[in-house]
This record gives structure tokens, sequence and C-alpha cells, in this order.
């Protein structure tokens, strides 16, 4: 079953509205040479279930690499709210921080497991 919640960057200057599964058992931690820095645990979104509401012009894009992967973060405060992933363009990664009604002692309960980027097939060859 999805719901609907509230992602926001910390200055408030970006919101984004995302169906989100309320039996999420699954975060994920990328060890790419970005993700490994920010530590950022999400959860995997069809893009069909993520609208910006406010704020889009606020919204920047990082690039690297293959430049398949679009880690959007907010210009004002640098938070990063949402990544297109390079693994399935088709999805985004959500940043469960950016996520208002979760607590921060129930995030880091949820079982994490490590998206190994360092080692990306699109990076073979």
């Amino acid at each position: 079953m999805l719901s609907l919640k509230k992602l926001t960057c910390h200055c408030g200057a970006v919101e984004i509205q995302v169906n989100l599964n309320d039996d999420i058992d699954k975060l994920k931690r990328c060890n790419c040479s970005m993700c490994k820095r920010k530590g950022t645990m999400v959860a995997t979104i069809e893009k069909k279930d993520l609208k910006v509401i406010k704020g889009e012009n606020k919204i920047k894009v990082y690039q690297f690499n293959t430049k398949v992967a679009k880690h959007h973060f907010c210009s004002e405060c640098g938070i990063q709210t949402h990544n297109q992933r390079r693994s399935d363009p088709n999805t985004y990664g959500i940043n469960m921080g950016c996520i208002d009604d979760i607590d921060v002692n129930e995030l880091f309960k949820f079982k994490t497991f490590i998206n190994d980027g360092q080692n990306h097939i699109k990076d073979r060859k």
C-alpha cells in the first residue's frame, strides 16, 4: 500500500510529494565515491511517484562519471532530496532523512543494505 509523504530540504525551499510503500523493509546506502560521502539512506520509488510541489527552480543537479545518475539538491541549503538512479533511471532514490514525519530514531531501525556503486556494471570495460 502506498502513502503520500512530504519531503523537504533543510531550509524548506524545496518541497516534494512522494508515494511511498508503508511496508518499507529495505533501505539502501551506496558506496560510490559520491554517496559514501553523503551517507544518505534511500528508498527506491518509481519516477511517477515523485512530484515537486515547491522550489523546482531551487533544485540543482550534480552528475559525474557516466553522467547517468542525477543527484538533486537544494541550491540554498545543499541537502540532497533525491537522486535518479543509474542502475534504473526510471526510479528515484529518495533521502529518507528528508521525510518530514519520520522520527530519526525510527529511521535508524530500518534494515539498510549496501548498494555496490564502486563496482557498478556500467563502469566495467
